[in-house]
């Protein structure tokens, strides 16, 4: 039986602008993912709890406040101490280049996603790598 890809999107810190969470939320829906959308303004604690009691796949932080560089890696610390490093962490929001490479190289991001990426390259990215990272077989897409 096929699996279907678990995703919690989550806004850390005290980023107010949820809008294009929602819609990354929508697209993944649509695409046959079971989303669990946290809301605004999470810690990192509650985000990692939350991944945890849900059993997701993925984890997909927006962030917009500039913070990325403190709350993206306290969530991937936090991942680590609770032994839940096979949870992947992606990020989008506005992220400068230099520091997603820095998120990615030395704070267990998987992936940054900036303003403008196609919704189809954020779920193949997704699909691709839950599949090869768990040897799953998933359901087909339309």
């Amino acid at each position: 039986m096929p699996h279907t890809i678990r995703v919690l999107v989550a806004k850390p810190g005290l980023d107010g602008h949820d809008r294009g969470a929602k819609i990354i939320a929508r697209a993944l829906r649509d695409a046959g993912m079971e989303v669990i959308y946290t809301g605004l303004q999470q810690t990192p604690s509650m985000i990692v709890e939350a991944a945890i009691q849900e059993d997701v796949d993925v984890i997909g932080l927006s962030i917009l406040s500039g913070a990325h560089l403190t709350l993206l890696p306290h969530v991937t610390r936090l991942l680590a101490q609770e032994r839940a490093e096979d949870i992947l962490v992606i990020a989008g929001g506005i992220i400068p280049p230099a520091d997603a490479q820095l998120l990615k190289e030395q704070h267990g991001i998987a992936e940054v996603f900036t303003p403008g990426s196609p919704m189809s390259e954020i779920v193949r990215y997704i699909e691709e790598h839950v599949r090869s990272a768990k040897d799953l077989e998933l359901p087909a897409t339309a």
